[in-house]
């Protein structure tokens, strides 16, 4: 596993999707972004650091949340397709979670170098998958961790 890189090498991102997909890839040890694209997943390296915003507790008809609800590691090189249905078969890529707490946006806006000063900041977000500065990452770290010995950026 090549998840110890240099600290420089490292890069973070932000994955955008519903909550309940990312307690689903939480659950699975995995990421599944843009409705199931390979491209997102392989600009990631493994050491990386992706965070998920959930605009909505459910994909189509959930309720507004807009929040930050989980944060991983990209564990390996493999990006590989899992079969959902006939009809639907996305990529996903290994991520080893950590624990923390679901942390509202609203909150933290006027911390984050993408959102500060911005009244249209969800905008960002419409691209499903971007990557964000290591201040940004640890400022979202910091507001999610339950257990601060357990997460260490780079």
């Amino acid at each position: 596993m090549q998840a110890e890189r240099l600290s420089e090498q490292t890069r973070y991102w932000v994955g955008v999707v519903s909550a309940s997909h990312v307690k689903l890839g939480v659950q699975g040890g995995f990421a599944q972004l843009c409705h199931g694209k390979s491209v997102p997943l392989r600009r990631m390296s493994p050491g990386d650091w992706l965070v998920y915003y959930s605009p909505r507790t459910d994909f189509t008809l959930g309720e507004p949340l807009q929040a930050f609800t989980a944060i991983g590691q990209v564990e390996d090189d493999r990006v590989y397709e899992y079969r959902m249905s006939d009809s639907f078969v996305p990529f996903r890529r290994n991520i080893r979670y950590t624990r923390c707490k679901e942390t509202k946006i609203g909150n933290l806006l006027e911390h984050l170098s993408f959102t500060r000063g911005n009244r249209n900041w969800g905008y960002r977000f419409r691209s499903g998958h971007f990557e964000i500065g290591r201040k940004d990452s640890l400022t979202i770290a910091g507001a999610m961790l339950e257990e601060q010995n357990e997460f260490r950026i780079q």
